[in-house]
């Protein structure tokens, strides 16, 4: 889903044609800045990027005409909508079908507020829509979708497998943050698998790595398609699992904290909903083998705490 960060931005993951008319859709990070009047999209996010990564590409918000659903343009590519600006289409892929709604909305809203009627400031008028804007993205907060990254649900993913390559030229390269199945496909006993951003414990940099949970452990790995670990984390181990009360200096979005008696593991996840569905997850799980008689029933409660899901695309980088 759509989210608010720190600058009062509406950011998030979406798939966009960037070629017009090739069916081929890439992986990016949208952010939607009114005061700047751009939508702007990179590779990743900009705070996991190499500082002074530009932008892959922009467009002014005055030359946005209309923003509608295109599921019926482009029938073979899921969750569509078109930005109409000018002579150009640009059509964009969401996560789901609430995903799709709220980014047609948002970016509907943010063309209004470019525009100012005869008379009034654009200032003033784009301040009021602003506080419109994060209004509605509270109410978006308190949904159990998870969104703002790539997810696939079980019956999804195998029909991707069925009928990926039929649409619309939609299959996906390993360079260009796709979706990918490699690992959820051949993983079954997880709880809960996908990309986040972890700090490191020397170097203090940031990379994205793929997690995946199980009924024992936290492991993750330097990407989907690697079979050996870089750390596993048994759960007994792990003393809590809460949102990061160091976000703030780390200014860092939807940051959660996983402590351990050796070390405290920060992670970044790539939404507010992911982060909060991380953190029931991993606490599910904790509660599941320390409770008494751990059994079946006790993990299946874990699984659907978390709102399960396999995130499904490759770092852009090997870093």
């Amino acid at each position: 889903m759509p989210y608010v960060d720190r600058q009062n931005r509406i950011c998030g993951f979406l798939d966009i044609e960037e070629n017009e008319s090739s069916g081929r859709f890439l992986r990016r990070y949208f952010i939607l800045d009114t005061q700047q009047g751009s939508l702007l999209w990179y590779m990743d996010n900009p705070q996991n990027l190499p500082k002074g990564t530009d932008r892959v590409g922009s467009l002014k918000l005055t030359y946005i005409s209309k923003v509608s659903d295109a599921t019926k343009l482009r029938p073979k590519a899921e969750f569509c909508f078109v930005i109409n600006a000018g002579m150009r289409k640009f059509y964009l892929q969401a996560n789901d079908q609430q995903d799709l709604v709220e980014w047609i909305s948002v970016l509907n809203n943010a063309t209004k507020i470019t525009v100012p009627k005869p008379g009034e400031g654009h200032a003033a008028h784009a301040e009021t829509s602003q506080e419109g804007l994060g209004a509605m993205k509270q109410i978006s907060y308190k949904t159990e979708i998870i969104g703002g990254v790539p997810i696939i649900t079980a019956t999804q993913e195998q029909g991707e497998g069925q009928n990926g390559a039929e649409r619309g030229g939609l299959k996906r390269c390993q360079n260009q943050l796709p979706y990918f199945l490699s690992r959820g496909a051949q993983d079954q006993a997880f709880i809960k698998a996908g990309y986040c951003v972890k700090q490191g414990a020397v170097m203090k940099n940031w990379k994205r790595r793929y997690f995946m949970l199980d009924e024992n452990a936290v492991s993750y790995y330097k990407s989907d398609l690697e079979r050996e670990a870089l750390r596993v984390i048994s759960l007994k181990e792990i003393h809590k699992v809460q949102e990061c009360k160091q976000s703030e200096l780390m200014m860092r979005d939807n940051l959660f904290e996983m402590v351990t008696s050796s070390r405290t593991f920060y992670i970044q996840a790539d939404s507010p909903e992911d982060m909060h569905s991380w953190i029931k997850a991993i606490s599910g799980a904790i509660v599941a083998q320390r409770g008494p008689g751990r059994s079946a029933n006790t993990i299946r409660q874990a699984r659907r705490l978390s709102s399960p899901c396999i995130q499904r695309y490759t770092p852009f980088c090997s870093g």
